[in-house]
């Protein structure tokens, strides 16, 4: 194999010659046999720029919710009720119908160590799991894999690179859609014909065939009974990601990870066919489809899915309708394995006095000791490794307990 023949393969896999069958990173391929039937599933879903969780998960009984959000604290239809002083957006119809399954929990006023605002700074603290930006160059969940015991579990990012929180010592792959046409029978009869002496790029090309060729991985969001309908083209793309991570989860990944960009709120935040009306939506319609996509193969009951941003906003509306860059926030935990239908919250309240620096919903749940809960009651990762190499200096935080009894 030269160096110039294995450079052209990547470049034909990486542009997406062979779509729409799949864009398959080379780097560590995905094993053939897929996961125990009965082995957990975790996906990871990562919310870039921001989420306002008084927005997605407002709290309309504190005496100080409608004062403190202004015209954000206003909504077209009625919030959708939750325990105590809590709601979700009204937008958001398909989550609540989960949490009245007891299928999704709320994290409110939780966040990073990290209390500055930078977006870069914020990203690397969440998906390195360190306390400060850049101590680790390695992510949480790539360490955890490794960590897991044997056989390591296998991974999928859905996204064209590996992102951070999954680079280290895992096993990981990568799937991203394309929109390039189908390929000509004969140009993938002679790449075969060109790779069959070289095991790893045989094996890459007949995976990405295998992709395209397998029942249940059709492209098409109207696949998951329409759940794309009616969504805009990056509500549509995130109801595809979600279809696929289902797919990959079923086929023998143990663990997913997908992202939705975005959630930046600086303006006209509350506009209903704004930016942040239209990625409630597409959030709603992409996590219904993850989770349709488990219940036939039944592994529905044994997944549970994170949802997690780098920071929330502050508290109060800014001069352009929206909200500035904060600290505290609200995270989602669902999945048939989560014992939902609960708000997990030590409130801190919303008035001035109780805001941090004057400005944001304080933290009062470490985001790290949701992770905890997760990677050790769900996936299993021995306590002393979350201490040590997973999580390092989380160890004085007590898990929160997510999963049902």
């Amino acid at each position: 194999m030269t160096t110039t023949r294995r450079h052209f393969v990547r470049a034909v896999l990486g542009a997406g010659a062979l779509a729409p069958w799949a864009t398959l990173s080379m780097a560590q391929p995905l094993a053939a046999a897929a996961a125990r039937a009965d082995a957990p599933r975790f996906a990871f879903v990562i919310l870039r720029g921001g989420l306002d969780g008084l927005t997605a998960v407002p709290a309309p009984g504190d005496p100080a919710f409608a004062e403190a959000r202004g015209v954000l604290g206003q909504f077209a239809a009625a919030p959708l009720p939750l325990e105590g002083p809590f709601a979700l957006h009204p937008l958001l119809p398909q989550l609540h119908a989960m949490y009245g399954r007891g299928e999704l929990a709320l994290v409110h006023a939780t966040g990073l160590p990290y209390r500055e605002r930078s977006h870069f700074d914020a990203q690397q603290v969440l998906e390195s799991g360190g306390t400060r930006p850049y101590e680790l160059s390695t992510g949480w969940l790539a360490r955890a894999l490794a960590a897991g015991g044997a056989p390591p579990m296998k991974a999928v990012a859905l996204e064209t690179a590996v992102p951070l929180v999954l680079r280290g010592p895992a096993e990981v792959d990568t799937w991203a859609p394309s929109n390039q046409p189908e390929p000509a029978q004969d140009l993938v009869a002679r790449l075969e014909a060109m790779y069959r002496s070289d095991a790893a790029l045989a094996q890459a090309l007949a995976r990405a065939r295998g992709l395209r060729e397998s029942p249940g991985m059709a492209a098409n969001p109207a696949s998951m009974g329409g759940m794309g309908a009616g969504l805009g083209g990056g509500g549509r793309a995130a109801v595809t990601l979600a279809t696929k991570a289902a797919e990959f989860l079923q086929r023998g990944s143990q663990v997913a990870v997908l992202e939705m960009g975005g959630w930046d709120s600086h303006t006209n935040q509350a506009a209903p066919q704004g930016a942040t009306s239209n990625n409630l939506r597409a959030l709603d319609a992409a996590l219904a489809a993850l989770r349709e996509g488990l219940q036939p193969a039944q592994l529905w009951s044994r997944t549970v899915v994170l949802v997690a941003t780098e920071f929330g906003r502050e508290v109060a509306i800014n001069g352009n309708l929206g909200t500035d860059h904060g600290s505290g926030g609200a995270a989602f935990v669902l999945g048939g394995a989560v014992r939902g239908g609960r708000v997990i919250a030590d409130w801190p309240g919303l008035a001035k006095k109780d805001r941090f620096d004057g400005r944001d919903l304080r933290i009062t749940t470490d985001l790290r000791a949701v992770m905890r809960g997760v990677l050790a009651d769900h996936l299993r990762v021995p306590r002393t490794a979350l201490d040590a190499t997973v999580l390092p200096g989380s160890a004085a935080l007590a898990a929160v307990p997510l999963l049902r009894g």
